[in-house]
């Protein structure tokens, strides 16, 4: 059996991404393929707990940077392993919502560690498995945060990432452009700042070809 198909999804909070993954999921369904939908952190049991320290928990108001990265990092570690590993072997098509480019882009430069670090890190964590193909969805930092607003009521519900201050939202989206650029084979970016369909129609034709690739393997 051949190696299955993995596609990560990226981009600054309220890109869109999330409904992007769902819209990707529901079409593979209606196309009768076998997929895997996970995100990051979680995805785990051991990632899920780790998911609610870095998001919601009281304790986490205090947490270093440093401390941050190491958290990200057994996530992702134990979810590559103990699921998106054992299904790509299978064969199937693994989406994730987040992967280690949110690493490098959110702990590497927005939180303003030393880049060579969380390469080391984000290299140790997922081994040799990495993403065949990463929409990076691309909206301006005032778009996203209407965005994010908008679905999040009250204020008191946002988590801890999404409380950060519009300066941090600046350098993640300039990092996640300049990313795209030294990444092209890989990270393709699409503007999310269109409708979800049009978003959908082109992530679709990116892809379509892969997909019906794997199709005619099953």
């Amino acid at each position: 059996m051949s190696r299955g198909l993995f596609i990560t999804f990226e981009g600054s909070e309220g890109c869109g991404k999330s409904t992007q993954v769902k819209r990707l999921a529901a079409r593979l369904e209606r196309e009768g393929l076998p997929f895997l939908l996970t995100r990051e952190p979680g995805g785990t049991p051991i990632g899920e707990k780790i998911r609610g320290l870095l998001q919601f928990a009281p304790e986490s108001a205090s947490m270093r940077a440093e401390t941050e990265l190491l958290l990200f990092e057994a996530s992702r570690s134990q979810l590559v392993r103990e699921v998106i590993e054992p299904a790509l072997q299978r064969g199937q098509l693994v989406i994730s919502d987040r992967f280690f480019d949110s690493t490098t882009v959110y702990q590497g430069v927005a939180r303003k560690l030393e880049p060579k670090v969380v390469e080391q890190m984000n290299r140790f964590a997922v081994g040799e498995c990495i993403p065949d193909v990463t929409f990076l969805l691309d909206v301006d930092v005032a778009t996203a945060r209407a965005r994010m607003l908008r679905r999040v009521r009250p204020i008191a519900a946002l988590d801890r990432m999404e409380q950060e201050p519009v300066e941090f939202y600046e350098r993640v989206c300039i990092a996640y452009r300049e990313l795209a650029a030294r990444e092209k084979g890989r990270l393709q970016l699409i503007d999310g700042s269109r409708s979800a369909e049009e978003v959908e129609a082109e992530i679709w034709q990116a892809i379509q070809s892969k997909i019906e690739n794997r199709k005619s393997q099953i």
